[in-house]
């Protein structure tokens, strides 16, 4: 994990402040905060402490978060954005301290924590993931699907990203997939990718799902990029995609369906492109962290 990339600066700082005001808006809906003024404003500090194990992910989203209520944040030199980090020797280690109005520390606190505990449990889960293909001399891609927490998806993709996993398509509009619903509603999967190809043109690629070899033939004929072979046995997978790259070499073979962490091994080989799990956003636990007033 120590080369893991910069991904923050992939992120549109001015949209998740944004996102995290609302978050913040809907923990304190109301105008009084009777605990706030139990507590006042004398300027205080707080320790966030990691206590489980996992992979530290969000730094952004907890700093920007406490930024918009007049706080800062201060990080350890141990907390590394994608590191794993492993608190077994004393239960807990120090990440940051964050200063500021009392009162506005503990507004923050909850979305906060929420919010980092959450991307570290999709980076942890997503880490596990990409190790586990690793060791077993597979390097094609570990992705997560569109199963996000809705009005949370930021989080959960960058999760992704900083557990070393793809994040697959962001949204509807980011690559054009056809599922068996388009299908049957445009009457076969070559009206489907030819009028999808009309509209999306070069710049987006069309992935088909498909049940069957034979429709992954007629996919990759009508000019889909992408293929995915959707619930299929790990032994059938290995044949159909063996037969379907002698043919599409150049085509991209998705595997998904059904496939955790745990049966991911049983479905990889070398004619195997990407292999996604929606259990990636929808499974993960959640890491453990706390923020405590220093006193």
């Amino acid at each position: 994990m120590s080369s893991i990339p910069n991904y923050q600066d992939l992120l549109n700082h001015t949209e998740i402040k944004s996102l995290l005001q609302n978050w913040i808006h809907d923990d304190i809906p109301s105008f009084f905060d009777v605990g706030g003024l139990v507590v006042g404003k004398d300027e205080k500090s707080a320790t966030l402490w990691m206590k489980s194990n996992g992979v530290l992910a969000g730094k952004i989203f907890f700093e920007l978060c406490f930024e918009l209520l007049g706080c800062q944040v201060v990080w350890e030199d141990c907390a590394v954005e994608g590191q794993k980090i492993d608190v077994s020797a004393s239960g807990k280690i120090k990440l940051a301290t964050v200063n500021g109005p009392v009162n506005a520390i503990l507004r923050g606190e909850r979305t906060a924590l929420n919010t980092l505990s959450r991307c570290s449990g999709v980076a942890t889960l997503s880490a596990e993931a990409v190790a586990l293909a690793r060791e077993c001399g597979w390097n094609g891609m570990v992705a997560g699907t569109r199963k996000t927490t809705p009005g949370f998806r930021l989080v959960e993709k960058y999760g992704l990203l900083v557990g070393g996993a793809a994040t697959h398509r962001l949204d509807l509009s980011q690559m054009c997939m056809l599922k068996d619903n388009h299908i049957w509603a445009a009457g076969s999967i070559t009206n489907a990718v030819k009028l999808a190809r009309k509209a999306c043109g070069f710049s987006s690629k069309i992935e088909v799902e498909c049940q069957s070899l034979e429709e992954a033939l007629e996919a990759a004929e009508a000019g889909a990029d992408v293929v995915m072979l959707d619930n299929f046995t790990p032994a059938q997978l290995k044949t159909d995609a063996q037969t379907f790259k002698q043919k599409f070499p150049h085509v991209t073979v998705e595997a998904s369906g059904g496939i955790t962490t745990k049966t991911m091994k049983d479905y990889l080989c070398d004619h195997v492109d990407v292999v996604s799990q929606g259990k990636l956003t929808q499974g993960y636990s959640c890491l453990d962290y706390s923020l405590k007033i220093d006193h």
